[in-house]
């Protein structure tokens, strides 16, 4: 299929190593990321006997077949929306008779070769895609808006093959130049990789006017639950209630003294979260094996004692309990890595991947102060590397869009104080903890300190920073010979 191309193409009077996509001219200079990349790279000569010579993967009919098929029919236009952006196309004149298309859709008026072109011409841009008569030729070679989709999958394809090759030049560039820390140059190559798959946009800014209408859009699908939870539920009603549950790209800090049972709490969180809502998660433990943690998530689930199982003394009860939760808690999304001395770069590495090919939902880390930064140049002093390690975990719950559960131990304050409640100052090694969390989660036993409490059995969950609501102290029961914390009320 081939259709006559815009009578004052941009792409004309240029060789074939300048026909690179303009993925955004809007705003600034005119340069999003990829385009920054290309340039980098022709200035570089990384392309030499590979790259500018060749034209970059693309496929004009595709692109053509999408227009049509949207010219047509308005169905067409819902379907591939959910596909492509602006920046996908080839041509920029093709991106340009996309937009315009968008903005009518947008306004509930018709989208057609009439409309699009007076659209066009009142913005002054129907000399670049080709005239009005361009829009009539789109929609003429199209017998059908069916099959918009699958050509729009194909327009997708080979956007996101040019922005491998632009990934790909860069990531040469920054090997050959070798300036600065290995580690980091590796993790910023993992990065660009990342950028790719993920499909993300050049422009990384948006005018105010943009972002109010997604704050509106979440607000009113907010609204739409009929109180049901936006975010991963933590199994505890009272403070999913607080807080709604966990949020993408927020960092949550669980702190407490040694043996107060903040890994127990976590996995908690991670049972409510994959077992009881399916919803894929990771535990890095630093501290504890995976067999271990797998104990623990059956004896939680089962409600067989740990001690049993570990002392080889299970009745046919037990076993019973055990062989009836087996199933949902294997089949469950939940990963656990146990690797020792794991380094901030690799959790990010592995998260990636979990995220690319898992959809990722909750990242639980056990714990910070155990992990090592991971880079060759030695941090400056202990309290800088966990500053740093807390500082990239807040990162990487925005990058990955992920809520990150961080474990945290507290100094020696409470023990030292006649009122033994742990405080956020508490924090061991590092203030910035506190500044990078959008919630801290302090863990207090008072039977920990007297064993002869009248609130022996309970703990509390002091919310003591929430950046997105109300803090509040909330109590749950412990059943330690469970490993597991409950709501009060189902005691």
């Amino acid at each position: 299929m081939s259709m006559p191309e815009p009578t004052d193409d941009p792409w004309a009077d240029s060789g074939p190593g300048d026909r690179l996509p303009t993925r955004s001219r809007r705003g600034g200079d005119g340069r999003g990321r990829g385009d920054e990349q290309r340039g980098d790279a022709r200035e570089g000569g990384a392309w030499d006997g590979g790259g500018f010579e060749r034209v970059p993967p693309q496929d004009l009919d595709a692109e053509q077949s999408v227009l049509g098929g949207m010219l047509l029919s308005k169905d067409a236009i819902a379907d591939v929306v959910e596909i492509i952006k602006g920046h996908d196309f080839y041509r920029p004149s093709h991106e340009t008779i996309y937009q315009a298309i968008l903005d009518l859709y947008a306004k509930g008026e018709p989208a057609d070769p009439i409309t699009v072109g007076a659209e066009l011409t009142r913005r002054g841009e129907i000399g670049k895609v080709g005239g009005v008569s361009y829009l009539h030729t789109l929609v003429q070679s199209v017998p059908t808006a069916a099959n918009a989709s699958y050509y729009a999958e194909i327009v997708h394809e080979r956007a996101v093959l040019r922005r491998l090759v632009a990934a790909g030049t860069k990531i040469t560039q920054m090997g050959y130049a070798a300036d600065g820390d290995v580690d980091e140059i590796v993790n910023s190559a993992q990065a660009e990789i990342y950028a790719v798959t993920e499909q993300r946009t050049s422009e990384d800014y948006l005018p105010l006017g943009d972002i109010m209408e997604g704050a509106l859009d979440e607000i009113e699908a907010i609204g739409s639950r009929s109180g049901q939870m936006s975010g991963v539920p933590t199994g505890f009603t009272d403070l999913d209630s607080l807080t709604n549950g966990l949020h993408p790209g927020q960092m949550i800090v669980i702190a407490a003294r040694p043996a107060m049972g903040k890994s127990t709490l976590a996995l908690d969180f991670a049972r409510a979260c994959s077992i009881k809502s399916n919803l894929p998660s990771v535990i890095f433990s630093l501290e504890m094996g995976r067999n271990e943690i797998a104990m623990r998530l059956l004896s939680a689930e089962a409600r067989v004692a740990l001690h049993h199982m570990r002392s080889g003394t299970m009745t046919d009860d037990d076993w019973t309990r055990l062989a009836r939760r087996m199933p949902d808690v294997s089949a469950a999304p939940l990963y656990i890595d146990d690797s020792p001395n794991l380094s901030m770069m690799e959790i990010r590495a592995k998260c990636r991947r979990l995220k690319q090919r898992n959809d990722l939902a909750l990242v639980v880390i056990d714990y910070l102060q155990l992990m090592q930064s991971g880079g060759s140049r030695r941090p400056e002093s202990r309290q800088q590397e966990v500053s740093d390690m807390s500082r990239n975990l807040k990162l990487l719950a925005k990058e990955l869009e992920v809520p990150v559960i961080a474990l945290s131990q507290l100094n020696r304050g409470p023990e030292q104080r006649t009122d033994k409640k742990p405080m956020v100052s508490d924090l061991r090694e590092s203030g910035s903890i506190e500044q990078d969390a959008d919630m801290v989660i302090l863990l207090h036993r008072e039977d920990a300190y007297e064993k002869e409490s009248p609130r022996a059995g309970e703990a509390d969950l002091i919310v003591a920073k929430h950046r997105n609501g109300p803090t509040a102290t909330i109590t749950v029961a412990f059943q330690g010979h469970y490993s597991r914390f409950v709501d009060m009320a189902n005691t």
